[in-house]
């Protein structure tokens, strides 16, 4: 397979221009209307203001917090460095019934198969903790960087839904996005170590843009800060160069993360690994959402 996307194989970073579409549907494909979508073309990513009812965001911060003393000790559950506080859990669409009709949700998948014109199956997903006072970084990166590296994905044919299920204030944490950025892959330096996950996840060195590479980005594109009550999502291309700064207030600011990929670009073996990642993280059923 050629790979369009080379990376973790030399000493410098370069900048290579994306060469995949960014939305594959059209408006008469599902419910985000053509303004929104050309939007999502433009900038890479779209906001819902109100994408789930508060009746309902209570109802995923309940099986949250159960998650978060049920699954201790559980390969899914990953700690923040340095401490036991957990960071994330991953695959909560197969250890909670509750998360699993999210993912159905038709105002979840059916937006991602609107932007991805196809069918689709769930590449990741997990739930973010980010607490008051403890919450760690999550430093710039392309989720798609990763993705293509350790998990094998083909093309730029993914997208991301973030659901806030805490108010996203401006000083807690919250996702930022170079909108515009998903246009341009940067080819990191450096290889991939064996089980690499096990520390990425904490704190992700290997695959991350260097210094100089995201101050030109930034320089072009500008950054912008997602803020909005517990309910609203964020829906984002899987190049898009985004992180999210730690939380030092008393106030989480937690989420449900998914990401959707294309049945017609389900992942392979790895482009620059030397073993995949495991199910958990990066699934390897590609049976689609229903």
């Amino acid at each position: 397979m050629i790979d369009l996307y080379p990376t973790r194989g030399g000493n410098e970073p370069r900048f290579i221009d994306r060469q995949d579409p960014v939305v594959y549907g059209t408006a008469e494909d599902g419910p985000i209307d053509a303004g929104t979508l050309a939007g999502f073309d433009r900038d890479g990513f779209l906001t819902v203001e109100r994408l789930i009812e508060p009746e309902e965001v209570e109802r995923y911060r309940a099986e949250m917090r159960r998650l978060g003393r049920d699954m201790r000790g559980d390969e899914r559950v990953v700690t923040e460095k340095g401490s036991d506080e957990v960071r994330s859990i991953f695959e909560v669409h197969r250890v909670s019934e509750v998360f699993a009709e999210l993912v159905r949700d038709p105002r979840v998948a059916g937006r991602a198969r609107q932007i991805l014109g196809s069918e689709v199956y769930v590449h990741q997903s997990r739930v973010n903790y980010k607490p008051g006072f403890r919450g760690r970084d999550f430093y710039w990166h392309s989720d798609f960087e990763t993705w293509h590296a350790e998990d094998g994905m083909p093309r730029m044919r993914a997208v991301s839904i973030s659901i806030a299920l805490t108010e996203n204030h401006a000083t807690n944490g919250g996702l930022m996005i170079m909108p515009g950025s998903h246009r341009t892959f940067v080819s990191c330096p450096g290889e991939t170590p064996p089980d690499h996950y096990k520390h990425s996840l904490k704190d992700q060195e290997i695959g991350v843009p260097d210094e100089d590479s995201l101050t030109a980005l930034a320089g072009k594109h500008g950054i912008e800060l997602f803020t909005g009550p517990a309910g609203s999502a964020t829906m984002f291309d899987c190049n898009c160069m985004h992180g999210s700064s730690g939380n030092i207030t008393p106030f989480p600011r937690s989420n449900v993360f998914i990401v959707f990929n294309s049945v017609e670009n389900a992942c392979a073996e790895p482009f620059a690994a030397p073993s995949r990642r495991p199910g958990f993280i990066a699934s390897r059923d590609f049976t689609p959402v229903v």
